[in-house]
């Protein structure tokens, strides 16, 4: 039975973002002003960026604070909702401090759940697919518990997910706080890092630089890809739910590609003749990710609208801009991106804010 609530007839809500200036926290900023909500926008501005935000400085109902979630946090007034997005989420960053990104999902989720609970505030922790390790399950359902190697490389974060998880669910027995828990797969869109190591933004930025496109591995792992604008729906519809619905709730797009397929997409959307480059595959790199959705479509119905073509266009011209800011001569080797009609919601007017 589908059991959500409609986003549109919601309350404002005076909402923190923790992690707000990063890739997605700085979408949900946006969705919720629109919303009407007075926002709250926390970051340390480690991976985030003032350039996501900076568009939103003068909104009488947006408000930025440079914080570091591992230090408590005391806030004036009341705080209805709770975004927890602090955490560096690829592996090029969160390996950069191993220490500092497991503190940042123990101790910066326990902050912000203390927070909460004296505020009498939802909370929304954005977990991760990255739980389910290199999954022995496939598709992944939120029962999987799932196969991570606690002492590889990647365990700071997929291992520190897990612990921010426990936590979560350990407040709402201790203290009935109402909590929901996103586990979030590959997302990409516009205000996705440069230089996040992530498959999307890099592939796109080696293809309108002209350079190789690398892939690592045979090309043959899978993935699955969904746009920030379906994941910032399906984030809001999650918090808005019946306080009976926690999670973990699978969000991610099921359809499933390989490596290699996605790069030949890029290299279609942006005209580039770069070559593919492979390289070994990394350790505990998973071979196999697709997340099993049903438990969204049930309680939130929800699923991804937004087709990949439209999402990679979207995101290409976003990074042709930034691409042109930064190596105005890279550009100029390459040819234009494909401009195709039928935009989605967020993509250029955002690519223009974003800068």
């Amino acid at each position: 039975m589908n059991v959500q609530m409609p986003i549109h007839t919601r309350r404002s809500h005076r909402t923190l973002v923790a992690g707000g200036a990063g890739f997605i926290g700085s979408h949900i900023c946006d969705t919720l002003l629109q919303r009407g909500d007075t926002v709250i926008c926390l970051d340390n501005l480690h991976t985030g960026a003032m350039r996501n935000v900076r568009p939103l400085l003068n909104h009488p109902h947006f408000r930025f604070i440079e914080h570091d979630v591992r230090e408590p946090l005391q806030l004036d007034g009341p705080i209805d909702r709770i975004y927890n997005f602090a955490c560096p989420a690829s592996p090029p960053h969160y390996q950069q401090d191993p220490v500092g990104t497991m503190k940042t999902c123990v101790i910066g989720t326990l902050n912000l759940l203390e927070l909460a609970r004296q505020k009498s505030a939802r909370i929304l922790q954005a977990s991760t697919s990255e739980v389910y390790g290199d999954p022995e399950v496939h598709p992944q359902p939120e029962s999987y518990t799932g196969h991570v190697n606690t002492i590889g490389p990647r365990a700071c974060y997929d291992e520190g997910k897990r612990a921010a998880e426990t936590l979560m669910f350990d407040y709402r027995r201790m203290h009935d706080l109402e909590i929901k828990v996103a586990r979030i797969f590959n997302t990409y869109g516009p205000r996705m890092h440069e230089n996040d190591g992530r498959v999307v933004s890099n592939f796109i930025v080696q293809a309108l630089r002209g350079a190789p496109i690398t892939v690592y591995g045979s090309g043959s792992q899978t993935r699955s890809f969904c746009f920030v604008d379906d994941l910032v729906r399906g984030l809001e519809m999650l918090m808005e739910s019946p306080a009976g619905v926690t999670g973990p709730v699978n969000l991610g797009n099921p359809h499933e590609m390989s490596i290699e397929a996605i790069a030949r997409e890029v290299l279609n959307c942006t005209n580039s003749v770069s070559p593919l480059e492979f390289k070994p595959l990394p350790v505990d790199d998973p071979k196999r990710r697709k997340p099993l959705i049903t438990t969204a479509e049930k309680l939130l119905g929800w699923r991804p609208r937004i087709p990949l073509r439209k999402g990679l266009e979207a995101t290409v011209a976003y990074f042709a801009l930034e691409v042109a800011a930064h190596d105005p001569a890279a550009t100029k080797k390459q040819p234009s991106p494909s401009r195709r009609s039928g935009r989605t919601r967020l993509t250029l007017a955002n690519s223009q804010q974003a800068r």
